[in-house]
């Protein structure tokens, strides 16, 4: 754990969160500054500052998850598409590992219209 890491705190309970899965490795968590609806992240309990740090098996285990969460996510949001994206470098905000997992609803309706909250009311079951 990195302690000014704002994932770290989200981990440890200091930064409350909307978690929609959660094991002994990662936690799936509403993106609080959505890109489109639906928009989460799976974010390793282990701070890694990027994907450069990972080993093979929680690369694997990030992949697992993705491939449960994406399509569950789909589904409940009627989505057409999903797009699995890790940021690197200037572009990584946080310096936490994240997979982000965003929903695509087709043409000119990529733009977030509910709110995280709403959204984690629709996915949490």
């Amino acid at each position: 754990m990195k302690m000014d890491c704002v994932f770290c705190k989200i981990v440890k309970g200091e930064i409350p969160s909307n978690v929609l899965f959660e094991d002994e490795q990662v936690l799936v968590i509403m993106d609080v500054n959505p890109n489109v609806d639906g928009h989460a992240l799976i974010i390793p309990k282990k701070h890694y500052t990027d994907y450069l740090e990972l080993d093979s098996d929680i690369i694997n285990h990030v992949f697992e998850v993705a491939k449960k969460m994406g399509p569950r996510i789909m589904e409940k949001l009627n989505a057409k598409a999903l797009t699995l994206l890790m940021n690197y470098g200037d572009s990584q905000q946080v310096k936490h590992f994240h997979m982000h997992v965003l929903p695509n609803f087709g043409p000119n309706k990529s733009k977030a219209k509910k709110t995280s909250e709403e959204i984690y009311n629709i996915l949490k079951d």
